[in-house]
């Protein structure tokens, strides 16, 4: 590899990107209206991060989303491929790992601007961001038992980290998602400002991120995130394959077709 590279030179399917300065933001791309994770996306999310360390003509990076929401958590199509054939499943558990760890690796600083809804993955990759600054009529939360799966994919690990274990258990295992307002009071994000504000403030907080010496954030950055690099090295392997386990089971399937025919699942505890 070359000493200088671009990111933006490379073809991404979820992705796209635009320059301002040495800030660079990716946006989450997709053709499903909530940015839906899907298989494509998935895999994307394992190599961007460190693509986006890489790249030489960045400083600070944004992450947001095109459209009406962030990242609204797994497709439910994707979902029933992987029901129907779990071998799938299982075969993305080395790249959610290294969804989370490459994310909490990162040197640069990185923002999130929460457009719009954050759930599951999405509520992962936007609270392992550095500052969360979001449109105060956003919705976050990490609604994995709902469709009934494990919560395995980072929200385990950074809700209690950040709001403590009592009420990140509470929200993990009901699966409620909290508005904008209510996750900035609780600790949960940083910022929760009108959409018409959005811009303003997220340009406010990289402005004064890029007007301190370089490798001085850098490295504070580094060194605050070793106790969640330590954490992800001991909760990963575990809860992906506590998630892949609960993909076989009936009430999964069950919760998945029930939400797609909107009604109740009926739930066997199976």
């Amino acid at each position: 590899m070359s000493a200088s590279y671009d990111i933006t030179k490379d073809k991404w399917e979820r992705f796209t990107f635009e320059r301002k300065g040495r800030v660079l933001t990716a946006f989450i791309t997709s053709s499903h209206p909530v940015n839906g994770v899907d298989e494509a996306m998935h895999t994307e999310l394992a190599l961007v991060f460190n693509c986006l360390q890489r790249d030489t003509q960045s400083d600070l990076i944004i992450l947001s989303g095109k459209g009406r929401a962030f990242c609204a958590g797994g497709d439910f199509d994707w979902f029933e491929e992987q029901i129907a054939h779990p071998e799938r499943f299982r075969a993305i558990g080395w790249d959610a790992k290294q969804i989370v760890v490459t994310l909490l690796q990162m040197e640069k600083p990185i923002l999130c601007r929460m457009n719009g809804a954050a759930a599951g993955l999405g509520a992962t990759l936007a609270l392992l961001c550095d500052v969360i600054i979001a449109d105060e009529t956003a919705k976050i939360g990490d609604p994995h038992v709902k469709v009934g799966l494990v919560a395995g994919d980072g929200g385990a690990l950074i809700w209690p980290q950040l709001i403590g274990f009592a009420k990140a258990k509470e929200l993990l295992m009901t699966g409620d998602l909290l508005d904008a307002k209510e996750a900035q009071r609780l600790g949960l994000i940083n910022y929760a400002v009108p959409a018409a504000e959005l811009d303003a403030k997220v340009d406010e907080i990289a402005g004064k991120i890029l007007a301190n010496p370089k490798w001085a954030v850098r490295w504070t950055k580094t060194t605050a995130n070793i106790p969640l690099r330590a954490l992800a090295a001991q909760l990963m392997d575990a809860s992906i394959g506590w998630e892949s386990v609960s993909n076989y089971l009936h009430d999964r399937r069950e919760a998945v077709t029930a939400f797609k025919e909107k009604r109740a699942p009926k739930l066997t505890g199976e």
